[in-house]
């Protein structure tokens, strides 16, 4: 895989970077730890600039965290209540959940947005309850911008200054994006299994 995003970014350079950013936050598969981490040590050779490669990734994982929130937002948590009845039990939520969930989100919606941004795997899919919950956009894009700058500025700045060891930094986060992703999967398969409407 990492080939053909080097020779992407490598051919079309800060678009390059924000078209990958963009795919990696709506099919998040794709790792934004190979995919920053190579345009910084581009940055660092000199051949881009890193705060042009900062911003190509934001840019471009911005219109994929606002892709997803319009959807989850055109949804609404009225249409969903109806998704919840039907397939509750294999979304693994209630409508308790979804209450909490709002309860929650009012108390703590702008921190969960930005700190959301900084984890992995997480990071991609946190437009969809702040959409469906009706967080106001302006603050949703706010509070998002600020974590997904802060997400790929790290990534930017560890491949520009690690040079052509920049892999070290997927060797080292990849491990923890595996992890979450194990952690959500056996929590879905128990949440699955004693579901209760």
């Amino acid at each position: 895989m990492d080939s053909w995003i080097q020779d992407l970014i490598a051919q079309l350079g800060y678009l390059g970077i924000a078209a990958l950013m963009f795919a990696e936050t709506v099919f998040p598969p794709l790792p934004s730890e190979v995919i920053m981490p190579f345009a910084g040590m581009e940055a660092g050779r000199g051949v881009m600039a890193l705060p042009g490669v900062i911003a190509a990734g934001t840019a471009g994982a911005m219109a994929g965290n606002i892709a997803w929130y319009l959807v989850a937002r055109a949804l609404g948590i009225t249409r969903f209540d109806g998704l919840i009845e039907r397939y509750g039990r294999w979304l693994t939520i209630s409508r308790n959940d979804v209450d909490r969930g709002q309860r929650l989100f009012a108390n703590g919606g702008a921190l969960f947005v930005c700190v959301g941004r900084l984890v992995p795997t997480i990071r991609s899919i946190v437009s969809i309850p702040a959409g469906l919950l009706a967080m106001p956009f302006g603050q949703f894009v706010f509070w998002s911008l600020l974590g997904t700058t802060a997400w790929t500025s790290i990534l930017a700045v560890a491949g520009s200054a690690l040079g052509q060891g920049y892999g070290a930094v997927e060797r080292f986060v990849g491990p923890i994006s595996l992890g979450i992703i194990v952690l959500l999967v056996v929590a879905y398969v128990w949440r699955v299994a004693t579901w209760r409407r």
